[in-house]
Formats: C-alpha cells, sequence, structure tokens
C-alpha cells in the first residue's frame, strides 16, 4: 500500500528534481508497405503510421495531464527502411524519409526512427541505396532520424560499411553547414543495434518484433543526484545501494505509464528502457552524478570506475521493478545534452579518449560530440572502428554519433537548441589511420561469438 510519505517523494522528484518520461516510443512494423513501385511505397509507408500513431500524443498528453507526470517526448520508429524499400524500382530513397517527416508531422511526434539499414555483415542493394540517401535525406527533413549497424558480436565488424560511414558523416555535416552539422545529430552508427531502444537517433523497430508496441524510456539523472546527497561520505557499496532503490522507483513509474498508454492505446506494451538520459539543464547530468561521488571533475582519474558502478546500480534497480526492461539501459553519456559534460569538456578535463574508455562501461557510445569541421571521413570511420571493436569484444551495444562542425575549430561552439543542447569542439588526433580504414574487408568476430 501506498504510503503518503512515498507519494510525496514522488511528488518532489517531479518538481524539483527533473524526473520525467523522456519518450513514449511507438514502434510500427513496415513490412506489409513493400511495393515495387516507390510512390506506392511511400504513400503506404505514410498511410500505416497515421493510422496506427494517430492518438499516440494525444493520449500521452492526457496521461501527462492526470498522472502528472512530465512525458518530454512522444516518438515513433519504424522497421528498418533499407529493408521495406528494398525491392522498390528506384535509385532514390529521399523520398521515403520525406514520407517519414510528413507522417510524423501529421501525428505530432517529436522524432521518428528508422531509416535505417543492418550492414553489419555485408550490403544488399537496398542498403546501399538507403546509405547513398542519407545525407540528403537528413537535410530535407526535420524529424526523421537514421542509423546504420555496422558491426555485432556475431558477425565482427563490416570495415567496408565502416569506411562509407565516415564519408557519409561527413557529406551529411556539409549539407547542414548552416545549422552547425545539425543532421549528423539525428544519424548515429552502431554496434550491436537493439530492436527495442526508444530513444533517438538509434530507434529501430526491430525484425523480430510485433506488428506494433509500445516501448517508453524514462530518465532521473536529477533524481540519482539528490539521493547521493544523502550519503556524502559513505562507502561506494552504500552508493551502489542509494542508486539501485532510486532506479527501482524511477523504474515503477515508467511501468505504469508504459502500461497505461498501452491500455488506452490498444497496443502491446514492449518494454522500459530505464536509461539515465541527461538533458542540458542544470540538475539533470550524468556528469554530476560522478562528481557527487567525489571527482572533482568528471573526466579525471576514476570517472570510469565512478560510472561502471553507476551503470551496474541502475541496471539492478531497474530489473527488480519491471518484467520487461529493455533498450538500452544504463547511463547515457551525451556531451552536448549534458551540461556537466560540457563544463568539463570545456575546462579541458573530459577528452574525446576518456570519452572512449567511459564507452566500456556505459549504455551506449561516443554520443552527441563535436569535432573540427576539417576532421578527415578516415579519421571519423576509425574513430567510429574503435568504438565497434568495443560493443564486439564485450558483447554489448556501443554507438558512434559525431558532428564534425563545418568552420568550426577546436574551442569553438556549436548550437542545437532543445534536448540537443550546445557543445564545444573537441580535439581529435591529427596522425592519419587513412591506410587502415583504406584496408576494408571485415574485422573478424572475436572469440566471444562462439558460444553455441
Amino acid at each position: 500500500m501506498l504510503k503518503h510519505s512515498d507519494i510525496m517523494s514522488t511528488v518532489d522528484m517531479i518538481d524539483h528534481q527533473h524526473l520525467d518520461i523522456r519518450t513514449i516510443t511507438m514502434g510500427i512494423s513496415l513490412f506489409d508497405c513493400a511495393d515495387p513501385d516507390p510512390a506506392a511505397c511511400a504513400r503506404k509507408i505514410y498511410d500505416k503510421i497515421c493510422h496506427l500513431a494517430e492518438n499516440l500524443v494525444p493520449t500521452g498528453c492526457a496521461i501527462e495531464r492526470e498522472l502528472g507526470i512530465p512525458i518530454v517526448n512522444k516518438r515513433i520508429s519504424v522497421t528498418p527502411i533499407a529493408l521495406v524499400a528494398g525491392a522498390c524500382e528506384t535509385d532514390d530513397f529521399v523520398p521515403f524519409a520525406k514520407a517519414l517527416d510528413r507522417a510524423a508531422k501529421t501525428c505530432g511526434v517529436d522524432f521518428i526512427g528508422g531509416f535505417s539499414a543492418l550492414v553489419h555483415k555485408g550490403m544488399t542493394s537496398g542498403d546501399r541505396r538507403l546509405l547513398a540517401a542519407i545525407p540528403q535525406a537528413l537535410a530535407e527533413t526535420d524529424v526523421v532520424c537514421s542509423s546504420v549497424n555496422v558491426a555485432t558480436t556475431k558477425a565482427g565488424i563490416n570495415m567496408d560499411a565502416v569506411r562509407e560511414m565516415g564519408s557519409i558523416v561527413k557529406k551529411t555535416a556539409e549539407l547542414t553547414r548552416d545549422r552547425d552539422g545539425l543532421g549528423c545529430a539525428k544519424l548515429v552508427v552502431f554496434c550491436n543495434a537493439v530492436e527495442d531502444n526508444p530513444f533517438m537517433a538509434g530507434a529501430m523497430h526491430g525484425v523480430g518484433e510485433a506488428e506494433c508496441v509500445l516501448n517508453v524510456g524514462v530518465s532521473g539523472p536529477g533524481v540519482v543526484y539528490h539521493a547521493l546527497q544523502s550519503v556524502k561520505g559513505a562507502p561506494l557499496d552504500i552508493v551502489a545501494e542509494t542508486v539501485k532503490k532510486t532506479a527501482f522507483r524511477i523504474t515503477r513509474m515508467g511501468q505504469l505509464v508504459a502500461q497505461e498508454a498501452s491500455r488506452r492505446l490498444n497496443v502491446p506494451f514492449g518494454v522500459v528502457d530505464l536509461s539515465l538520459a541527461p538533458t542540458p539543464a542544470v540538475g539533470d547530468s550524468v556528469a554530476r552524478i560522478l562528481e557527487e561521488m567525489g571527482l572533482e571533475t568528471c573526466g579525471t582519474h576514476g570517472t570510469t570506475a565512478a560510472l561502471a558502478l553507476l551503470n551496474d546500480a541502475v541496471k539492478k534497480g531497474g530489473l527488480m521493478a519491471s518484467g520487461s526492461v529493455g533498450g538500452l539501459s544504463g547511463a547515457f553519456i551525451p556531451v552536448s545534452e549534458d551540461e556537466g559534460m560540457i563544463a568539463a569538456a570545456q575546462a579541458g578535463v573530459l577528452s574525446l579518449d576518456k570519452l572512449e574508455a567511459m564507452t566500456c562501461v556505459c549504455s551506449v557510445g561516443l554520443d552527441m560530440i563535436a569535432v573540427p569541421g576539417d576532421t578527415s571521413a578516415e579519421t571519423i570511420s576509425a574513430i567510429i572502428a574503435d568504438e565497434a571493436a568495443i560493443g564486439m569484444v564485450n558483447c554489448k551495444t556501443t554507438a558512434v554519433r559525431l558532428i564534425p562542425a563545418p568552420g568550426k575549430r577546436v574551442g569553438d561552439h556549436v548550437e542545437f537548441g532543445g534536448l540537443l543542447g550546445a557543445a564545444p569542439v573537441m580535439a581529435v588526433h591529427p596522425e592519419s589511420p587513412a591506410v587502415f580504414v583504406s584496408r576494408g574487408g571485415r574485422i573478424p568476430a572475436p572469440m566471444q561469438s562462439l558460444k553455441n
């Protein structure tokens, strides 16, 4: 039975500690929209999304009002378009991105994900056409997000795809030069991409998913930060226990919202993703949690250990709260979206190399990092390869979302606005990896892949 103190504590978390539901994401299968005629395929995509998601935003807003729980984003994810449009008799996949954009705007959602391809072991004709369309598609749409899976623990790393993605990221930045390369903020390159991720830019509706499903992403770095203030100076096992209990409460709230939205929309409930997703708002930062554990500045020695504790405790607490935990679930470290990360980078303490080390123990990878506009495509590809190797060997999801900001140098700033925030331009190593990247081929799967 709920106690009055529990209710008031939750109200305080919402009012003063930035607790929210970060997203309700409806996943929609588009397999039955396939058609050799590209115009017919695009029309079917638009019609199906609008039919299934027409009540998503009104329902989310109603739940928000009735329960008093902020729901920051309403989103849609779809079957990777490379699979849906592969049979179309066209070389131009940009119209499919525009159909997604129109459908998302008609439904009123914040983002739609799934302009995606799965190329971890090789590329089909549809994959190649989708990859070729990514820069123009992201430049000519507003809310479409794209993702490409270039590696898995089971298959290894497709270095041909990695090499191509470096050029695609560069071209996307150039085509959105007037917005500081904003298109790249909607493009993520994965290793071990998951099928039920509700967070953008990597959300897609996986091939093993149902016809339509609701996934919820919770957040709450501010709540964890506040909870740790009550255990100042305590041993780290007490810190971990405090994070676990806090994650439990956050996840229970997410489960409540997910089940209620599922019931009202008559759509099966999928998963709760219990990731700690920061925002640029002061008091809603993962970096500040790490500093509350005792680090002078995020990025100094000890940061990776503190993040490992946080990530593990969040997962353990969330698993106790819900039998349907999925997505990425853990701690995110997007630089531009976390005011503590921004401050640490500006102070010169947090470097790209340290961020790479941190990705070994967090939920995703190198996320929302601005680098100089003259960074070569080969260097971007090499960064992607490094991050994919971490994910492949450690059997975890990793990703890269880099913004080579056109015309910007180290120390300059880029501004994206909203949840995407702003970021200082960070340095990359000047030495060239071009010969390594140009070899292509495939980095073989590690021994960890042989589990049968």
